[in-house]
């Protein structure tokens, strides 16, 4: 048994866009499918979506007659007419699972897995037990006090895989640090020195940096402030919790899903 719960204001945005579709204004949407997709049932149903949305963004939901509509982490529903747009969780009545959490999860770990270690900055104990990826702004208040106790969370067996976040964006001073951090010699060194409030050489530039593509997966998956931290299984937690509680929580993540 499958129902419907939970219908959230988040994606009101996308609401309006819809009922705007209806009353005859003229939103971006998605453009025409190609030719050899208009046999599919889906290629009606991206010209009521945004633009550049795809067919693959749209599959089959457990409920007939609804579509699950999925860009990243961003997860919603659409009657198979067209009709209507349904935001919120579906459950399994009889489980009590969260479908559509379980889609969010899957999706988290898929787009993080694509970034190579190699541009992200890792503070790790010698045999880690855990490992969290951490979207985090040097700026950030729970951030720095989360980093602060990065030796107790790597005594607990943490190991910790940062990306950037500045939350205020592009432009920024935040950013700019970011990209600072980034360019220095010692990275890790570096981060540490700017969460404690230590001064950055501002001058520094080394060419590309990761901040903007991080920054962009940040918003891809969902994050809505700092620190936001994605497990190993892909569940997110959202704010600062103290070394001891984050570790129980990591493993009753781990055992709700067994």
């Amino acid at each position: 048994m499958i129902f419907l719960v939970e219908l959230m204001p988040q994606k009101i945005a996308a609401l309006f866009m819809l009922v705007a579709f209806a009353g005859g204004l003229a939103p971006a949407l998605a453009a025409d499918p190609p030719a050899d997709a208009t046999k599919d049932p889906r290629a009606a149903l991206l010209k009521r979506l945004p633009a550049g949305s795809k067919l693959e963004d749209l599959r089959p939901s457990p409920i007939p007659g609804i579509y699950e509509f999925a860009q990243g982490a961003d997860v919603s529903y659409l009657t198979a007419d067209g009709k209507y747009f349904i935001d919120g969780n579906l459950y399994d009545m009889d489980s009590r699972a969260n479908l559509t959490e379980e889609v969010r999860t899957r999706a988290r770990i898929a787009l993080i897995n694509e970034v190579p270690e190699s541009q992200m900055l890792i503070f790790s104990p010698p045999n880690p037990k855990y490992t969290i990826t951490v979207f985090t702004d040097v700026d950030c208040g729970y951030c720095r006090k989360l980093h602060s106790e990065m030796a107790e969370l790597n005594k607990l067996g943490v190991r910790v895989r940062y990306m950037f976040y500045p939350r205020t964006g592009p432009g920024t001073e935040s950013w700019r640090k970011a990209e600072v951090v980034w360019c220095s010699a010692n990275r890790n060194e570096a981060l540490t020195r700017a969460k404690a409030g230590g001064q950055l050489d501002m001058t520094k530039t080394c060419g590309a940096t990761p901040v903007a593509r991080e920054y962009a997966l940040g918003q891809t998956i969902g994050v809505r402030g700092t620190p936001a931290i994605v497990t190993e299984n892909g569940d997110y937690i959202a704010g600062y919790m103290p070394p001891h509680e984050l570790v129980q929580q990591i493993n009753d993540l781990r055992l709700a899903k067994r």
